[in-house]
């Protein structure tokens, strides 16, 4: 019998696993990440973009 998985919970796994991409190929563009953590969560486009939008966050608080 197949598991549900609530939707937050998917959310949260994929940004969990694009911070270990991330850190494990500091070389891989933002862009390549979203789509191989859309394909292995099975993400919408639209949680695709709530995703690319947080990470452009970070990035900006990184940055100050």
């Amino acid at each position: 019998m197949a598991t549900v998985i609530q939707h937050e919970e998917l959310l949260r796994r994929a940004l969990r696993y694009i911070a270990e991409r991330r850190r494990d190929c500091p070389d891989m563009g933002a862009a390549e990440l979203l789509d191989s953590a859309g394909a292995r969560f099975n993400l919408s486009p639209l949680d695709q973009q709530a995703l690319e939008k947080l990470l452009e966050r970070q990035a900006d608080e990184d940055r100050a």
